[in-house]
């Protein structure tokens, strides 16, 4: 049984939902549960975040300028890594931790499935080899006792994963990668603000790649960042960032030049100053943030968790889950219907679920092109047909929670078998 409060403030129609009791589908005709759809995941921005742009927009330097080192440095305060390079996507981010790590052409890189396919493409960028590896079936992150039957002599990093928000086994891993002469590359585009055995996301591996897209826990925008202890990383990532030139522009009209030299060849992954100013002011409410994210997700364990049509996914006691998303599974063995037309109900009812992800090697170029096919990573596979992300972010109101939840309870209870 679910039970949810009675409201009505034009957005939130329905109330006191019970199951087996609650009226049509709005699918089907319906009233829907919400007459504005909620989205799985939004930005909040605020008049801070709005003046720090328009600053920028004022100033002598809208590229490459002083707000730059100011968002590095709110990078390095809160991860408590040494190092951090901004750049202007996420992907750019695994890009260049590539290239910091000096991934050759026929390496390889394991990566798990269940992820965003930048995560893979960066290794292929390079010329690199994506090996993916299966999931735990109760948390989707990668299974670490699944990796030694993959690594040869030609692997050279393992890409983790914090899929929605929770850090990866790092103990495990980098017992691997110690054992196995490999680097160890975080793809930590979920989890800033995260910790794994009281350490920061950021000081978990070689190298720490973040997003800060719209939907991320704080966002410049479009952007990106990497994070690292060491300094011959930092230096490739911030040359390779800028074409592979030794200085950038700012550097060199400070000092009055105007010579400057391509010493291999990089990308232009550069952020602007009205993206970082965007991502300093961000980062000083990421605290926040993620308290109310956990807060939020704490509301769904402690229904769902008792739910017979929906289970959460499993955390860890070794740190704290950032939630950047909240991903239940459906238990189709208690319904009359698959997953897509549970997806399709819900939106239909306003709650804007979605799917994270399409497991990478089903992906026509993956297999088309490595030869990947369904049955390689099974854990995945599976997981993938039953998985749906919630709404979650930090603006969320109780009164949405509890669309979402009477939303769930509205739609699996006409489709119980």
């Amino acid at each position: 049984m679910f039970a949810v409060k009675e409201y009505d403030d034009g957005r939130h129609r329905q109330s006191n939902y019970r199951i087996g009791a609650m009226g049509q589908l709005a699918i089907d005709g319906g009233n829907p549960v919400r007459t504005e759809l909620l989205p799985y995941g939004k930005q909040w921005i605020d008049e801070a975040d709005i003046q720090a742009v328009v600053d920028v927009l004022r100033s002598d330097w809208l590229t490459t300028g002083p707000q730059i080192g100011a968002f590095e440095e709110e990078l390095t305060n809160a991860t408590k890594a040494r190092h951090a390079i901004a750049v202007n996507s996420g992907t750019a981010a695994l890009h260049a931790a590539m290239y910091a790590i000096d991934l050759q052409p026929g390496d390889e890189v394991i990566v798990p499935p269940m992820t965003f396919a930048a995560s893979a493409n960066a290794a292929i960028y390079l010329g690199g080899v994506p090996v993916f590896c299966d999931v735990d079936p109760e948390t989707l992150l990668i299974d670490p006792a699944k990796i030694p039957a993959l690594i040869t002599k030609r692997t050279k990093a393992i890409v983790a994963v914090d899929y929605a928000g929770q850090p990866c086994d790092y103990v495990a891993l980098r017992d691997l990668c110690d054992r196995f002469g490999l680097k160890l590359i975080a793809d930590a585009c979920h989890s800033i603000g995260g910790t794994y055995q009281h350490h920061p996301v950021g000081t978990l591996a070689d190298v720490t790649c973040f997003s800060f897209h719209p939907v991320k826990a704080v966002t410049s925008g479009e952007g990106g960042a990497i994070v690292t202890d060491s300094p011959e990383y930092a230096s490739r990532m911030k040359r390779f960032r800028n074409h592979n030139i030794a200085t950038d522009f700012r550097q060199r009209e400070t000092a009055g030049n105007w010579f400057y030299e391509v010493v291999d060849l990089g990308f232009n992954y550069r952020m602007s100053d009205l993206q970082a100013a965007l991502g300093v002011q961000q980062m000083r409410k990421l605290p926040m943030w993620i308290w109310r994210r956990r807060l939020m997700a704490r509301k769904y364990n402690e229904v769902f968790g008792k739910s017979s049509f929906v289970k959460p996914l499993s955390t860890t006691s070794n740190g704290i889950h950032a939630y950047h998303l909240y991903v239940v599974k459906l238990a189709l063995e208690q319904l009359s219907v698959d997953r897509g037309q549970i997806f399709r109900a819900l939106r239909s009812e306003g709650i804007g679920v979605n799917v994270h992800y399409i497991p990478v090697h089903l992906h026509p170029y993956y297999r088309e092109t490595y030869g990947t096919h369904p049955g390689l990573c099974p854990v995945a596979e599976a997981a993938y047909e039953q998985i749906l992300t919630l709404p979650l972010f930090p603006k969320m109101t109780d009164a949405d929670c509890e669309d979402v939840i009477a939303a769930i309870a509205k739609v699996c209870g006409a489709y119980a078998k």
